[in-house]
């Protein structure tokens, strides 16, 4: 692709992959960094999801309800489930049922961005950036941002920690820390506390990293089917690159639809397995 006078395939990856954002990482973890692009995405589609469910609550009809209605009813139905199931506090699941459907529509959403060909959005920002006198940079899915699947992993652990005040108090969320799991005695403390830590760091850090990576890669694998069709675009020959180009793409495409659904599920029930496990005492 190089010799046609476009972008090698390494130099069209490292492109998508970039960030529309106000300044560039200056260490691994940089917390003054803000990716544009995927606050934008993610609130946007965000507010799309709310629209959806409160479309589908004002046109709710005691009748036989329609399709749009129905769909909704099987997922509320599909969640309220699972929340039962899960979270026994009827108080609690007046919260944490709601969140979870939230989380999961969102989540859907987000990832579902992905279906999109790669090359739509950014070669439309392509035109609009240079007269708004902003950076040719434009990724479309959220989740396959890593600071957006933590900041959702560090918003369930605030959801648990508030759980585990109000149901077992301060102090008894205190003494939890420090006795649980090895036992009560004074030596085991220290233990107990440090167990305790990596536990919440695990669950919060695995709970994030494994949306982000599911989602990195498949964006990564309709980069690399995209270039398919972009070396056959620039080739004399090579009808082969373009029936694999689009066999690859249709294929992948109707596979990711249920990895995004399936991440968007995982995601929602470890939300409420880990607020379930914030109403339970060791």
């Amino acid at each position: 692709m190089a010799s046609q006078g476009g972008p090698t395939a390494g130099e069209y990856i490292v492109h998508h992959l970039g960030h529309l954002q106000n300044h560039k990482p200056s260490n691994v973890v940089d917390f003054t960094v803000f990716n544009y692009d995927s606050m934008f995405w993610a609130i946007s589609l965000g507010i799309l999801g709310c629209w959806v469910l409160w479309a589908a609550a004002r046109k709710a009809t005691s009748g036989v309800p329609g399709r749009f209605q129905a769909a909704v009813e099987i997922l509320v139905e599909m969640v309220d489930a699972q929340a039962k199931g899960i979270v026994h506090s009827a108080e609690s699941r007046k919260f944490v049922a709601p969140l979870a459907l939230t989380v999961f529509v969102w989540i859907f959403l987000m990832n579902a961005m992905d279906l999109l060909p790669v090359d739509l959005i950014p070669a439309i920002w392509h035109g609009v950036a240079p007269a708004i006198g902003a950076k040719d940079y434009m990724r479309v899915v959220p989740t396959a941002d890593l600071s957006v699947t933590m900041g959702l992993s560090v918003a369930v652990l605030l959801v648990c920690l508030y759980y585990n005040i109000k149901i077992k108090g301060m102090g008894g969320w205190v003494h939890e820390l420090f006795t649980a799991p090895f036992g009560s005695h004074p030596v085991l403390w220290p233990f107990n506390f440090m167990m305790q830590i990596i536990e919440f760091v695990a669950k919060t850090v695995s709970h994030g990293m494994r949306l982000f990576g599911n989602m990195y890669a498949g964006e990564l694998i309709f980069m690399l089917i995209a270039l398919m069709g972009g070396a056959w675009s620039l080739s004399a020959t090579g009808i082969g690159l373009a029936i694999g180009h689009i066999i690859a793409g249709s294929a992948w495409a109707i596979f990711h639809i249920l990895i995004i659904t399936l991440q968007a599920f995982v995601f929602m029930m470890l939300t409420l397995v880990y607020v379930g496990q914030a109403h339970d005492s060791h």
